[in-house]
């Protein structure tokens, strides 16, 4: 008979998992977004990426597509950030839709941009933002929001 070995460390797994936060980037530049997943990662983060605001709403459950979300997506994130410029839907049309959504409201919205534009930041903030980070971001960028996550976790 076998030693439940595996499962022990099958459950070790979990629990990591579980203490991950789980992070949603969304960024319609790939290296900009490989980037901001690759810090996320070294931070202990798990991430999906999205390329643009509908992908994103689509994988919260918030899309045109709703009955094609994953169930349950909602608990899974922890944190969104999300460039500001993208084509079709800015960052802040992306942080007014979660903000909108009753189920999503509370999951915190980071806002990350290259150009330093205070109307836009105090705007973003205004309607919600958890944060505004000027691109292109840093490993202590990471750990400060990281820090900004645990604390809003507990």
């Amino acid at each position: 008979m076998e030693s439940g070995s595996s499962s022990s460390s099958s459950k070790v797994l979990m629990e990591n998992i579980v203490d991950q936060p789980h992070v949603l980037a969304v960024d319609d530049n790939v290296i900009d977004r490989k980037l901001v997943e690759k810090l996320l990662q070294n931070s202990s983060c798990r991430v999906t990426t999205a390329e643009n605001g509908p992908r994103a709403l689509e994988f919260l459950g918030l899309g045109d597509h709703r009955h094609n979300a994953l169930e349950g997506n909602v608990s899974k994130v922890n944190l969104i950030i999300t460039d500001y410029c993208m084509p079709g839907m800015t960052g802040y049309d992306l942080l007014k839709k979660i903000k909108e959504s009753s189920v999503m409201k509370e999951v915190p919205v980071v806002i990350m941009s290259s150009e330093n534009v205070p109307t836009r930041i105090n705007k973003c903030l205004e309607e919600g933002a958890q944060m505004f980070m000027i691109k292109p971001l840093k490993q202590s960028d990471i750990k400060r929001l990281r820090c900004h996550l645990m604390n809003s976790r507990s």
